[in-house]
């Protein structure tokens, strides 16, 4: 009876804060919004176009199944479970702001590195496609669910959330502050600063002047926050230079894949801190490469396919995470000295 006592007491403390690891530590496991499926038109002829940079024409129809995805960035918190469970070798160099001509430079600086993890809770960035696939074959193992990286398209399909506009709330750059950490007043204090240089910034202010702590901001209709801005997001897709026979699915595109400078690239997409208007808009994607390491803007964010039977936009209970979260939110607040225009969660 004891032990029938204990087992229950388990599964429910299990319910409630996650999954347990093997080392008997509550798994960190991301909270999930389930995506309602559909169609949309995906890409834009508003974007720049660069002969050696994925641009994003042609415009193309794609179906979209329902799917589920992390409503928050994956956070320094979440990556430092798997590091110490799994003792996985990140290196110590990594793409960096820097007060040179091209203002910045590779250098000795890890995802840990207090320069960039001020918070547990900001994005974890100096990861690569590869660390970010080692982190999900783990958390895969650990949580018993097959947690995987979006297709580039359920990206753009989730980003727009049903917008047909510029940006999923509008066509003025001057709202992104509202909903996104991007390039603005407090970014190119502080990014001018590192780098020597100054450039045009969006007028408004989002307070954060380099990456902040996840869920600051606005969240898009789906309930998703910092699709926009903060760290841009790996996706499951290798580089095209355009979406000439690009699949019309939702699956991620992973076969003739075109190399740059002679190395394999995969695509992340959303824009950074580091972005302005342009490159904050859903649209725009991004390159780097499988192997390579960069704080200045790359990270990621969690996908799963959808368990039949789950409700269309149905979210999960509030967890550990989130409580946690919550407090680190409200001490962003204070070292910010200003209050972005975030939604109650």
């Amino acid at each position: 009876m004891q032990k029938s006592f204990v087992a229950l007491l388990a599964l429910a403390l299990a319910v409630i804060s996650g999954p347990l690891s093997a080392a008997g530590k509550t798994v960190l496991a991301p909270p999930m919004v389930t995506i309602p499926g559909g169609e949309f038109a995906m890409g834009s002829t508003a974007d720049p176009v660069n002969a050696d940079y994925p641009t994003s024409v042609p415009v193309h129809k794609v179906r979209i199944k329902t799917f589920r995805l992390a409503k928050y960035e994956t956070t320094i918190l979440q990556f430092r479970q798997f590091v110490e469970a799994t003792g996985y070798q990140m290196g110590s160099e990594c793409w960096k702001l820097a007060f040179n001509e091209w203002g910045m430079d590779y250098g000795n600086l890890s995802w840990n590195s207090p320069t960039i993890a001020r918070s547990d809770y900001q994005p974890v960035m100096c990861v690569s496609w590869k660390d970010a696939q080692a982190y999900l074959e783990w958390l895969s193992r650990e949580t018993g669910r097959h947690y995987r990286l979006p297709s580039e398209a359920e990206w753009e399909y989730a980003a727009r959330a049903g917008s047909n506009s510029r940006y999923p709330f509008g066509d003025n750059p001057a709202d992104l502050c509202q909903y996104a950490n991007t390039f603005d007043r407090s970014g190119n204090t502080a990014i001018s600063k590192l780098t020597g240089k100054s450039r045009e910034a969006n007028g408004c202010d989002d307070h954060a002047g380099l990456t902040s702590v996840v869920g600051m901001y606005q969240p898009n209709a789906f309930g998703l926050y910092d699709m926009l801005g903060n760290a841009g997001e790996l996706v499951e897709d290798c580089q095209h230079l355009n979406y000439d026979n690009a699949p019309t699915d939702g699956r991620a595109w992973t076969d003739n894949c075109k190399a740059f400078h002679g190395g394999a690239m995969a695509i992340h997409r959303g824009g950074n801190y580091n972005n302005g208007p342009v490159g904050a808009s859903p649209t725009i994607r991004g390159h780097t490469g499988m192997d390579n390491r960069s704080s200045v803007g790359e990270g990621f964010r969690i996908a799963e396919n959808v368990m039949a039977g789950a409700a269309a936009g149905a979210g999960e209970p509030a967890t550990d995470f989130e409580a946690g979260l919550a407090r680190e939110q409200a001490a962003e607040r204070t070292r910010q000295g200003g209050q972005p225009s975030a939604a109650p969660h």
